[in-house]
């Protein structure tokens, strides 16, 4: 019986091009905060927004700026997310990819859309409260990780099953927990990858560079697999397809 990791590097492999081709809406995701006008950086294949800097000089025209920037970037990566999940389902279940199937996409990415700003608005309300009251970055990151069971699984539930919103979180909640050795293969795969190609990028460009190749990397190859990783190890929960 093939590994998780077996299939889902297969799926990635064979469909590559395809992949690719979605992926520029990572790209394109990742680099709209980078050129907005507020302070951001960017770190292991990532851009962070600078939360206190942003809080000490917030206008009405800033706020317009990061809220549109925010919004373009998550749908963007809810094209891309919800792309990739398509594949994985109709590679293991190997059946065509229908017409129908890609008119539906506006229908998922706009599921998807709303997960991932639910997710975002309240990270970034945990990180505004933190600041507010003086206390550690560390309490908001705990809150993250703590609603993420939530999210999770959340997209891969909207396009393999075809869930509604509160649906799908339901179901991410339930499954995050039931496989939490996937939810492992998936942190240690995300921060394998990322820190070999990062200390491969910095031997070869300099750490100035690295971190804009790293983002492009990311965004093209490591971000896409574990994308095909996570919708593989939620698809694995039936029995079917488990041969």
């Amino acid at each position: 019986m093939k590994s998780t990791l077996q299939y889902s590097s297969e799926i990635y492999v064979s469909h590559l091009p395809l992949i690719l081709l979605f992926s520029i809406s990572f790209i394109i995701a990742f680099l709209i905060p980078a050129f907005a006008s507020f302070p951001t950086y960017n770190d292991m294949g990532g851009i962070f927004l600078r939360l206190a800097s942003v809080l000490t000089n917030l206008t009405p025209f800033t706020t317009a700026v990061i809220t549109f920037s925010i919004l373009l970037s998550l749908l963007f990566l809810s094209f891309a997310i919800v792309a990739i999940n398509v594949i994985v389902k109709h590679s293991r279940t190997q059946t065509r990819i229908r017409k129908e199937v890609m008119d539906g996409l506006e229908k998922y990415t706009s599921r998807v859309f709303v997960v991932l700003l639910i997710y975002t608005v309240l990270v970034v309300l945990f990180n505004m409260l933190a600041y507010v009251l003086n206390a550690s970055e560390v309490y908001a990151a705990v809150l993250s990780i703590v609603i993420l069971p939530l999210f999770f699984y959340a997209p891969a539930s909207i396009v393999v099953d075809e869930k509604g919103l509160r649906r799908a979180m339901q179901q991410s909640f339930s499954f995050f927990f039931k496989r939490l050795d996937n939810i492992l293969l998936w942190f240690v795969a995300g921060f394998m990858l990322l820190s070999v190609f990062d200390s491969i990028f910095i031997a070869v460009g300099g750490a100035a560079l690295s971190s804009y190749l790293i983002l492009i990397f990311n965004s093209l190859f490591i971000m896409p697999f574990l994308v095909v990783l996570q919708s593989q190890s939620y698809m694995a929960r039936f029995p079917m397809l488990k041969r």
